[in-house]
């Protein structure tokens, strides 16, 4: 059994057991209501499907934790849908418990090589996160990452993204975004560079390959009402003073690869 699984089981025994307390609560009893007016024969109203974005409840879970050998603190923030038992909303909140968990546990393993003894103040990690989609059924959250090792120089800082379509109960790749065959990653790459050329940051396509068309560089996306959200973390296409860079491209800037009939179809119609 895979982790996921095991977060879905997890998930499964808390609901069946909130749903086995709510069934043994004894019931009022029921008193038949006397009246002498003849009952009015009520007209038969067809349900509207309401779209399932519409019933959940967006929230947050916070959590903290601390060690004492090696000294660190933990806290994190994690987005949940609450309010409608449906398995995609499982599996929105399975997804997001374990992009915070996978970033958890890289932290604690760095913990390994760090002295019992605190040499300034211990070391921390911080998760928080953004939800920069508009309202619907798509979920694109960027979390956002700052972690400190005792003894540094300074913080370090990054981000994670995660696009969830909520109808299908599916993360989203950007590929799937475009066009198949379209060369898009070359085309994110020449606004991106063209954009980072414009600002007092130090950027040199010759020396940070940070913005070259590869998976790994854009792997930190965001969809935006205002465009496709690229985030460039710290040292990738600048100094560490210059901190991480983000560059929104206009999906009219992008109508010629953009798959009419997918996610970011809407926005060139």
């Amino acid at each position: 059994m895979d982790a996921r699984q095991k977060m879905i089981s997890v998930l499964l025994t808390l609901a069946f057991s909130a749903a086995a307390c709510t069934l043994t609560q004894p019931s009022a009893p029921t008193v038949a209501p006397v009246s002498t007016i003849p009952p009015v024969e009520q007209a038969t109203l067809t349900p509207t499907e309401v779209p399932l974005y519409e019933q959940v409840r967006f929230t947050t879970v916070s959590a903290s934790e601390s060690n004492d050998a090696p000294k660190y603190t933990i806290t994190t923030e994690t987005p949940t849908l609450e309010g409608v038992d449906d398995g995609r909303v499982l599996e929105f909140n399975v997804s997001m418990q374990m992009t915070v968990n996978e970033m958890v546990n890289g932290f604690k393993d760095s913990m390994k090589d760090q002295p019992a003894t605190p040499i300034v103040a211990g070391s921390s990690f911080d998760v928080k996160y953004e939800l920069l989609s508009p309202s619907g059924y798509i979920y694109s959250v960027k979390f956002n990452v700052m972690g400190y090792t005792d003894g540094a120089a300074h913080p370090y800082h990054f981000s994670k993204t995660v696009t969830f379509n909520l109808e299908t109960g599916k993360e989203v790749t950007l590929d799937k975004l475009f066009l198949p065959g379209s060369n898009y990653l070359q085309i994110l790459s020449d606004i991106s560079k063209t954009d980072l050329s414009a600002r007092d940051i130090g950027f040199d396509p010759t020396f940070f390959t940070g913005a070259d068309p590869t998976p790994e560089n854009y792997k930190s996306w965001n969809i935006t009402a205002d465009g496709l959200l690229i985030t460039f973390d710290e040292y990738q296409v600048a100094a560490y003073a210059a901190g991480p860079q983000t560059v929104t491209i206009p999906y009219s800037a992008l109508k010629d690869i953009i798959d009419p009939n997918g996610l970011l179809g809407k926005y060139i119609q």
